[in-house]
């Protein structure tokens, strides 16, 4: 533990979820100060417990949608519900905290002069026609979808940072974040690796859409972590690809999962959700190259790890 404390201030709004609490334990270790935002909606306070009481910390439960000021340098913009079992149980809510929230974390950016990274999402791509995606790709998105709200919530969320930085020069950046797994994870997300690692612990038979033959690349939290803080401190706004390029269609994940899980494949194939992307892998030149990051964890590892945390769940 660092004696000295660094006079950066950073925000985390949606702090308290997946990878909003990855991200404070990374800067907290550092002797950074750090405050949380969150309004509890997915990030639960287990993911801050070790925080709570230290001086360095603070937790303030708010809704982004709702303006509010503080005297901060840094804003690490990660509140939205990322799975789709979440963001559509309340879609307007959800488009809500994409526009507003952005915009009234932008403006309090503006006014304190902070620098600003906005969590966007591969979603932003659609069910893509290019593969796999570099950053120049400008998506397949279909406008009034069940997964509108988020995809194109998102959308609206890096227009609204590269107008800000046009119209007030406000320092921002861009993180297009990929399929990314690992402890914390919620049960109940809906997503696909916790999906498969619940059923299986379960004893149930894991679920596939279509064939399975879908792919996805799976990227592990602590090297995306790593890459949003190398982005923060890079000299480029983005918009960066993070993500693993290795792919896997869900039935070799699957079977993977069953492997490490030591049961027997039990599938069960169930119709393809409407505007599931059929692939995605993305190009991370840009990140090699502007923030010298690419992901170091394998799938193997990563899969064990969240493994281990689901079973001691």
């Amino acid at each position: 533990m660092t004696n000295h404390k660094s006079n950066t201030v950073n925000l985390i709004t949606g702090g308290a979820g997946f990878l909003g609490s990855h991200l404070i334990d990374k800067l907290m270790a550092k002797g950074e100060e750090v405050i949380c935002i969150d309004n509890f909606f997915t990030g639960t306070k287990n993911n801050l417990i070790q925080w709570l009481g230290n001086s360095s910390f603070e937790l303030i439960r708010h809704d982004i949608t709702k303006p509010i000021t503080l005297e901060v340098d840094k804003i690490w913009h990660l509140a939205c519900p990322a799975s789709p079992i979440h963001y559509q149980f309340n879609p307007i809510k959800t488009a809500k905290t994409s526009f507003l929230g952005t915009y009234n974390m932008l403006g309090m950016a503006k006014r304190v002069g902070a620098k600003f990274l906005l969590a966007s999402t591969s979603e932003i791509y659609g069910d893509p026609e290019v593969h796999p995606q570099p950053e120049s790709y400008r998506g397949n998105v279909n406008p009034i979808g069940i997964r509108s709200c988020y995809d194109e919530g998102k959308r609206i969320a890096e227009t609204l940072s590269f107008d800000y930085k046009r119209a007030h020069n406000l320092d921002i950046r861009v993180a297009r974040i990929f399929n990314t797994y690992g402890p914390r994870m919620l049960p109940n997300d809906g997503r696909v690796v916790s999906n498969l690692i619940m059923q299986g612990l379960r004893n149930e038979n894991m679920t596939l859409y279509g064939d399975g033959q879908q792919t996805r690349s799976f990227c592990y939290v602590d090297d995306l972590i790593n890459g949003l803080i190398k982005l923060m401190n890079a000299n480029t706004n983005g918009p960066i690809n993070l993500g693993n390029p290795k792919e896997i269609t869900i039935l070799e994940l699957a079977k993977i999962i069953s492997k490490k899980l030591n049961i027997s494949e039990n599938f069960i194939f169930k119709d393809l959700p409407q505007d599931d992307p059929l692939q995605r892998k993305p190009i991370i030149l840009e990140a090699k190259n502007k923030l010298n990051w690419s992901p170091l964890v394998n799938l193997d590892k990563g899969l064990e790890n969240t493994i281990n945390y689901f079973k001691n769940l």
